[in-house]
């Protein structure tokens, strides 16, 4: 793309983090369906007690982004929500199938990654809250490991 600035052509170039790629996502039965700017801040595999339960698998692979960049375009009526403003695991209440997490105080989602039709341009960088992870699951790729945030340090070998 080219603007024109004082009668001179200057190519105009976004930052490599911004997007204007929207990606879809869904439930299992189609219900509740949703909309996402593909620029996730983060991505990680969390194994924490909360999120095994939620999903019933051995962790939650989940990309974290500003509560404001996902909305709901089908079934907002059809919302299970799991928690309060602050903090929640928003399902589908037909079919169960988690969305998303609202985090930090309200202001971030943990979209849950196998939700999402499109490629995101992100994949998990990590493995949070290993320190809790299930007993008979065995992490098998070279991702550093955190015993809990990624701030608390990776696990030592």
């Amino acid at each position: 793309m080219l603007t024109v600035i004082a009668g001179k052509e200057e190519p105009v170039t976004k930052p490599e983090y911004a997007s204007d790629r929207k990606l879809a996502g869904r439930c299992l039965c189609g219900a509740v369906q949703y909309e996402v700017a593909d620029e996730f801040a983060y991505a990680a595999n969390c194994h924490c007690s909360n999120c095994r339960r939620t999903t019933g698998s051995a962790f939650k692979p989940f990309a974290g982004i500003g509560r404001e960049k996902l909305h709901l375009t089908k079934g907002d009526d059809k919302l299970m929500i799991f928690g309060d403003e602050s903090g929640n695991d928003t399902h589908c209440k037909l079919c169960g199938s988690l969305l998303y997490s609202l985090v930090r105080d309200g202001t971030f989602v943990h979209v849950a990654m196998g939700t999402l039709v499109d490629d995101p341009s992100i994949r998990p960088a990590q493995h949070i809250f290993v320190g809790s992870k299930a007993p008979w699951f065995t992490i098998t790729d070279d991702l550093p490991q955190y015993q809990e945030h990624v701030i608390a340090g990776p696990v030592s070998a």
